[in-house]
């Protein structure tokens, strides 16, 4: 036993010094390892969206979009909320925006490039409240969960059922994806 300790960079510069070799032969570092889950993994979370819906022209704007995911341990706070926020844009896109739109006659694809298919933009968003619960996995050593997709599984139907929400008034029970302003127009007058 000895008291004195190395850094890992000063560990990776010898690793690599043209001057040193390993036992073996070769310079630099190398390893191997593999792990098997004890189980599987799950996150979970919650979204709020409110709307104000204009009964005029259908229009939908987001006014308000509050999420907190449980993603375990968390451990970049600024990239987890980034993949959250970027999530968010792309459901919220997918809640009212996005679309594939074909020929009747042809079947030929209108909506085929980014000048024809309609995707938010960041004045079409709200600002975003994001907040992480933070337990912990217990099937993995990280204590970590998923964050890739938490914000664009919650997105679609927190948007669609705050417009139901504020279409309930004139009858409506449910809506089509995307929500479009001419889609909420006539559901509000027919």
């Amino acid at each position: 036993g000895t008291d004195r300790s190395v850094s890992l960079v000063d560990v990776a510069r010898a690793a690599f010094n043209r001057d040193s070799e390993s036992t073996a032969g070769t310079r630099g570092l190398s390893a191997q390892a593999e792990y098997v889950a004890r189980g599987k993994t799950f996150a979970n979370g919650c979204h709020v969206c409110e709307v104000e819906v204009d009964i005029e022209t259908g229009n939908v704007e987001i006014i308000g979009f509050t999420v907190v995911d449980d993603i375990g341990s968390v451990l970049n706070p600024l990239l987890a909320e980034g993949q959250v926020h970027g999530g968010l844009a792309q459901g919220i896109g997918q809640a009212l925006y996005e679309a594939c739109v074909y020929d009747e006659d042809t079947g030929q694809l209108l909506s085929g490039s980014f000048m024809d298919y309609c995707m938010p933009h960041a004045l079409d968003l709200p600002a975003f409240t994001v907040r992480f619960s933070g337990v912990p996995c217990t099937t993995n050593p990280l204590g970590v969960k998923g964050v890739g997709e938490a914000g664009v599984t919650g997105a679609p139907p927190a948007v669609v059922s705050a417009v139901v929400d504020a279409l309930r008034e004139f009858g409506v029970q449910h809506i089509d994806m995307p929500v479009t302003a001419e889609k909420v127009w006539r559901a509000i007058r027919c």
